[in-house]
Order: C-alpha cells, then sequence, then structure tokens
C-alpha cells in the first residue's frame, strides 16, 4: 500500500512515525515514551484523543498498521501499531525536509507584533516586560532541565532540541529587552495620528 499524496504532514505525525521506527507500540506507550523523553516540549500529545486520531489518519493513509490487539488483567485492550514501508520512506521524507527546508509555520507572536500599534506604547512596554519575565523563566527552566540531565551523560544529539530552544530563546531575550528598552526611552513610539498616513500604504510592492 503507498501513502496518500493527500496527507498533511505534522510534528505530531512524525513523531509518531519515529517512535513506530523504532519498534511496534500501543498509542499509550507511544505517548508515555514520547513524555519520558522530554519530547513533549516540542511535539504536543498531551491530549491523548488527538494522538488517536493522528494514528487512524497514518493507518488510512498507509503509512502504520495493526500489529496485534491484546489483553491483560490490568489494561483493557490495547492495539499495536507497526511502521509500514511505506510509513518508513514518508517519516524519511518529512524528517529531511522539515530538518532542511525553513517553512513560515506563522506563530502566534509574530502575528500579534503586527499589531502592536493599537496598545498604544506604554501597554505595548508593560505586555512585553510580561514577555520578558516569561521568557527568563523559560530559560531558567531549559538550564534546570539540562543540569538535572547532566549526570545521565545522554548524548548530545538526543537533547539538540533543547539545545535549540536556549538558543532561540535566548535571542528572543535580548532582542525583547532592547525594544523595552526603546520604548522605555521614547526613540520608539507612535500614536494612531501618525499612523492614520500610513494605512493605505504598502510596504511591500
Amino acid at each position: 500500500m503507498t501513502a496518500s499524496p493527500q496527507f498533511k504532514r505534522s510534528p505530531v505525525a512524525m513523531a509518531l512515525l519515529g517512535i513506530l521506527h523504532m519498534e511496534p507500540m500501543h498509542p499509550y506507550a507511544i505517548q508515555r515514551r514520547i513524555k519520558g523523553w522530554g519530547k513533549d516540549k516540542v511535539v504536543n500529545v498531551g491530549q491523548r484523543a488527538g494522538l488517536y486520531k493522528t494514528i487512524a489518519r497514518l493507518q488510512d493513509a498507509g503509512l502504520v498498521a495493526v500489529r496485534e490487539t491484546g489483553r491483560d488483567q490490568q489494561y483493557p485492550e490495547r492495539t499495536v501499531y507497526e511502521i509500514t514501508d511505506a510509513g518508513r520512506a514518508a517519516f524519511t521524507t518529512w524528517l529531511t525536509e522539515m530538518i532542511a527546508q525553513p517553512r513560515n509555520e506563522f506563530p502566534e507572536f509574530p502575528a500579534a507584533l503586527s499589531f502592536l500599534m493599537l496598545l498604544g506604547p506604554d501597554q505595548a512596554k508593560a505586555e512585553l516586560e510580561r514577555r520578558v519575565a516569561a521568557t527568563r523563566a523559560r530559560i531558567a527552566e531549559i538550564d534546570s532541565d539540562a543540569a538535572q540531565s547532566a549526570p545521565l551523560g545522554l548524548p548530545r544529539i538526543v537533547t539538540l532540541e533543547d539545545e535549540y530552544q536556549r538558543a532561540v530563546a535566548d535571542a528572543e531575550l535580548h532582542w525583547l529587552e532592547a525594544v523595552v528598552a526603546d520604548l522605555a526611552a521614547g526613540t520608539l513610539t507612535w500614536s494612531w495620528e501618525s499612523l492614520v498616513p500610513h494605512a493605505d500604504q504598502s510596504i511591500r510592492s
């Protein structure tokens, strides 16, 4: 069976195929392993219902298949899934494309920044200061997790996503602090009246 060309890849689908690439597993075990490895910080598997829906879509597309269905005394019936040859091919394609090709994923923060002028300078400064505090807390959390993991002697390759998130958070913090400083100094300011003449202008041709 070949994979459906209509299947839309996602981080969750990629992670599921990655886990099943190593061994067959039932959905609860997949979720537990992703969380146990700390990958739930970069892949949203908090809702098991969403996990089951993604597995169903992968099965419909021919990327995973049922290996067996079993039951024991402690747990209800569980379906064990395995990756198909088409799934292995799709996983490799997705992984290489997601690594090599930057993609505009339309995150919330840049979208909100594009309308920051509607808050006014004072409120914009206050909200950005709140983000500064949250970003500092995020960096502290990443550093704490890294310190706790250090004694395990994990290979660097399995924690690269943490390293990347630390670098991105640090870069964002420096940028935020600079913008807040400009707002505090008054070198970055605006008024509705100053923006009105530009409302109908196209920034990009």
